[in-house]
């Protein structure tokens, strides 16, 4: 699984230039069709040309980069995984319940975060310590929630609630609690 931190970068560069790319179209289009009140010269075969060439960009943009986002295959393929380890996650209470105090976690191991609510809807958000986040779920009651997951580089994880659920659910944050190691 890639980091997906590159992922995003990439992709934001290459939407970024797809989204300028259009403003540009519009923006030309804009200026010649309201320049003396005439279109100048602009011919509608030669701006539908240009606005089907973005959307085949933009179609292809988009199936290019499908696979690239770390958890898909993971997602797609999911029966056929065995997780390395799971871990039984419990909120309630505004308060995580974790099996330990640390969760310890090898790199490259298939590790299955089944997070259970018992009165509210929480967020499981995993993050790195620059803030940046890894990945979060919902966790709603009654329902099951869990997330298979490859920590692809060694550090300390944080967990935080990221879906609110009322005043006290800005303090749900563990610090330094998911520990991966080569």
């Amino acid at each position: 699984m890639v980091d997906s931190t590159i992922v995003l970068n990439g992709q934001a560069i290459a939407y970024t230039i797809y989204a300028i790319a259009i403003i540009l179209l519009v923006g030309w289009f804009g200026y010649k069709v309201t320049s003396n009140g005439e279109a100048n010269g602009l011919k509608p075969k030669f701006f539908y040309m240009i606005v089907g060439v973005l959307i085949v960009l933009g179609v292809s943009l988009h199936i290019a980069t499908n696979m690239t986002i770390p958890w898909v295959e993971t997602d797609l393929n999911r029966a056929d995984i065995k997780p390395d380890k799971v871990f039984e996650i419990n909120v309630k209470k505004h308060e995580f319940i974790l099996p330990s105090e640390k969760i310890e976690v090898k790199l490259k191991e298939k590790v299955l975060f089944n997070v259970t609510s018992s009165d509210l809807t929480y967020g499981f958000g995993v993050f790195r310590t620059n803030n940046s986040m890894v990945f979060q779920m919902q966790v709603v009651p009654g329902h099951k929630n869990d997330i298979l997951w490859e920590f692809e580089k060694a550090g300390v994880y944080t967990i935080r609630s990221t879906e609110y659920s009322g005043p006290k659910g800005h303090q749900m944050i563990l610090k330094d609690v998911i520990v991966v190691s080569e």
